[in-house]
């Protein structure tokens, strides 16, 4: 009895450990998320004035609450960016000890590709807003309509396009990482293949106007993503197996 109570002490030490573990890195983040929105709330202004310089048309507020409201996204739009690789390292610092000291130097240059990675899908959702999604939508209501873009609208709009490619520029590194610690195969995601091109083709309907030569434009750079993301799952994958079968060399000898 005197073991068994032992054993149950241990185990929920090392249970409230870990809570305690993840609550400090969550406070961690938290701290640098409101860094940074604090940081974005600064220059909402020059940010604004970015994303608007090359606009053919100008913005419009109908109701006071449209400036907090744009205050509030961009200063959370850096918020995000910023932290994204904070959030990466406390993510991987609480699963290193389960990690060989060979996946522990290998998924750690995972933070800043993760970073990267999202800036990369920010900019490629917005040039293709800017550049072909918008151009398309304002060519339909030429001659039609007198058009008022109110701020709010825009900017909600634009987010909608920009911000899943954001994330789905992440899915490289995502299989990278799982195939490491061995959650994810090459084969698996090669077998899902078929799935997982419905879903990247109904995110891009979404993301884009009901134009098929637009849905086109983007399902196809998805699809891309996701064959490269196989190649680079079975790239890691095989270099695992490799360190396996040394490793059971050197058991033998």
């Amino acid at each position: 009895m005197s073991d068994n109570s032992t054993d149950l002490h241990e185990k929920e030490m090392n249970v409230t450990g870990h809570l305690t573990e993840l609550r400090n890195r969550i406070i961690v983040t938290a701290v640098f998320f409101v860094a940074f929105f604090a940081l974005g709330f600064i220059y909402v202004k020059d940010i604004y004035h970015f994303f608007t310089a090359d606009l053919s048309f100008q913005l419009n507020i109908i109701s006071p609450g449209e400036t907090i409201w744009l205050y509030f996204t961009m200063a959370s739009l850096v918020a995000i960016a910023g932290t994204i690789p904070v959030l990466t390292y406390q993510i991987w610092a609480f699963i290193k000890p389960g990690l060989t000291d060979l996946e522990r130097k290998a998924s750690m240059a995972y933070i800043p590709a993760v970073f990267l990675l999202f800036i990369a899908g920010l900019v490629f959702g917005y040039y293709l807003f800017v550049e072909l999604i918008l151009p398309f939508l304002l060519g339909l209501s030429e001659g039609m309509f007198n058009e008022m873009f109110t701020t709010e609208k825009y900017f909600k709009f634009m987010l909608r396009v920009t911000l899943p490619f954001a994330i789905l520029f992440e899915i490289p590194i995502i299989a990278m990482f799982l195939t490491t610690i061995g959650v994810l195969t090459p084969e698996f995601m090669r077998k899902s293949r078929k799935y997982a091109y419905l879903i990247l083709i109904i995110i891009g309907t979404i993301v884009t106007p009901p134009d098929f030569l637009l849905q086109l434009v983007v399902a196809v750079p998805l699809i891309l993503l996701y064959e490269i993301s196989i190649r680079l799952s079975a790239f890691v994958y095989r270099k695992k197996l490799k360190r396996h079968q040394e490793f059971m060399d050197q058991e033998e000898l």
